[in-house]
């Protein structure tokens, strides 16, 4: 046993219990390696570092072969390290060799998802069906457990966009790391949570109060009549506030998704910009 609970020393005598029942509970990872090995030395160290960040999502249990060499025979193993996953007492996935740190998490991602990974399959159920409250605490539950997890931060801000909560979503939006593969769709929701947040002002010119309006429909849910209420702001002027109608309008499209209603409202801003 090692200093984590969940990264064992696994040898001949202890293989049933420490793999295979164990993975009728929980994914087992099992490392086969051996002192000599380079390139077990190289793999090891992330191994050790992923199973520690998953906090028992799963066990990674170590095979010294020169030691175990029964096992490895018995399980197929040519050429080390070898890298092979247990679930429900067998061997779910595989590989050998010393791979990239994002290859092997993909790998053991596929198999052994994290608590948040699970946590946020259950809010997208949620989103699904539409349980917008239900969906926000299950996103923020899943967001305190990994707060740098872009693709969460950005599906807990769609959620808090159709509960009308355009001040938060914002906060969110604008955390979003400019590298993240999600800056693209943040960006366009930035501009409906902006929409949102805007308040009617008596007195201001007819246009920004059409704009406060969109804000005030889209944040009630009525998103025909925001998106009405923006190709009428930009048949006005195609630049409003420096693009921001545009951004927005395409942000509710980004936040509707595959609603059909989205390719008929598409076909209109381009005849209102072209």
């Amino acid at each position: 046993m090692t200093d984590n609970n969940y990264i064992i020393e696994v040898n001949e005598s202890s293989f049933i219990q420490d793999v295979v029942e164990r993975s009728r509970k929980q994914p087992v990872i099992v490392d086969f390696w051996a002192p000599w090995c380079g390139p077990c030395r190289m793999l090891s160290p992330t191994l050790e570092r992923i199973t520690k960040e998953a906090n028992g999502a799963f066990t990674l249990a170590k095979i010294n072969t020169d030691e175990n060499q029964r096992l490895a025979v018995q399980y197929g193993v040519q050429g080390i390290p070898a890298v092979k996953i247990f679930r429900d007492g067998k061997v779910a996935g595989e590989f050998v060799g010393a791979l990239p740190e994002p290859k092997v998490r993909e790998f053991i991602k596929k198999y052994a998802p994290n608590p948040s990974d699970l946590m946020m399959t259950a809010a997208q159920d949620l989103a699904r069906a539409q349980r917008w409250t239900e969906a926000e605490t299950a996103y923020r539950h899943a967001l305190s457990a990994d707060p740098n997890n872009a693709p969460l931060a950005l599906e807990l801000s769609k959620v808090l966009l159709h509960l009308g909560k355009g001040s938060e979503a914002v906060t969110l939006l604008e955390a979003i790391p400019s590298g993240a593969r999600e800056i693209e769709a943040a960006q366009k929701l930035l501009a409906v949570a902006r929409c949102l947040s805007v308040t009617p002002v008596a007195g201001a010119q007819e246009i920004d109060q059409m704009y406060a309006e969109v804000g005030q429909l889209a944040g009630e849910g009525k998103y025909t009549e925001a998106m009405d209420g923006l190709l009428n702001v930009l048949r006005r002027n195609r630049s409003y506030r420096n693009g921001e109608a545009k951004q927005a309008l395409l942000g509710l499209f980004e936040l509707l998704g595959s609603d059909p209603i989205v390719r008929d409202y598409q076909r209109q801003l381009a005849n209102v910009l072209f």
